[in-house]
């Protein structure tokens, strides 16, 4: 079970009263998760809420032709398993760990009372929809409009708020799987990054040397997507 001082290790449960995260208290159980650890599969019933303590989760799409591609990515910053919240139960989407770490997770039915039983967690829970359906309104305008390279460096972006340092673990194979593009698109992408001193990146690691550089090369859509994480939930994403 989760104790109090790792709850804080979660900016949302950071964020709640100390009677609401008392509600969780007993409830809230601690999961190591390597990388590709299956969170939820489409379209099956949702049986828990993830609270990301380290890490990151990536909720992703497959297409029919087997294309799939990453549709909103979640750290310590949020929580998975909105649908239950919503009252949707289960999602089209799969979720899985896109960068080891640690989560607390509840089960379905004791979220559901918490939620019946606290108005501000259900408030804090609306304004983290409309937060992440600005990034996955986004990230779809992203995909469209922007180069590879400015997508690349926005992924990269995320991904680094979201890690406690400078350095995490990250395969070719995997960003092009999260872009939805071509290894060989992804590794120009890499290079040109690289080329500039933004990041270094060699044997599915990446560095981030030049975080102002990187912010530089990304598209507005970053920004966008920081900005009104911190405007509904307060403290950067």
């Amino acid at each position: 079970m989760m104790n109090r001082r790792e709850s804080l290790d979660n900016r949302l449960l950071q964020a709640l009263p100390p009677d609401v995260l008392r509600t969780f208290d007993g409830q809230l159980e601690v999961l190591d998760m390597e990388v590709r650890h299956k969170v939820y599969d489409p379209d099956e019933p949702s049986e828990y809420v993830y609270f990301p303590l380290s890490g990151i989760i990536s909720i992703h799409k497959k297409m029919r032709d087997g294309v799939a591609v990453e549709i909103a990515t979640i750290g310590n910053e949020g929580l998975v398993g909105l649908e239950i919240f919503l009252g949707g139960e289960q999602t089209p989407a799969a979720a899985f760990c896109q960068i080891a770490g640690r989560a607390a997770r509840i089960g379905a039915d004791a979220f559901r009372q918490a939620v019946r039983d606290s108005a501000p967690l259900t408030a804090l829970l609306l304004r983290y929809t409309q937060a992440i359906m600005t990034q996955v309104a986004q990230s779809a305008a992203c995909n469209r409009m922007h180069s590879i390279d400015e997508r690349c460096a926005r992924w990269l972006l995320m991904t680094h708020d979201r890690m406690d340092g400078d350095r995490f673990e990250l395969t070719q194979e995997f960003l092009a799987e999260m872009l939805g593009v071509r290894r060989p698109s992804v590794s120009v992408a890499a290079s040109i990054l690289q080329r500039a001193g933004f990041i270094r990146y060699s044997r599915g690691r990446v560095e981030v040397v030049d975080r102002a550089g990187l912010e530089s090369a990304a598209c507005e859509c970053y920004a966008v997507i920081a900005r009104e994480y911190e405007r509904l939930i307060g403290g950067p994403t």
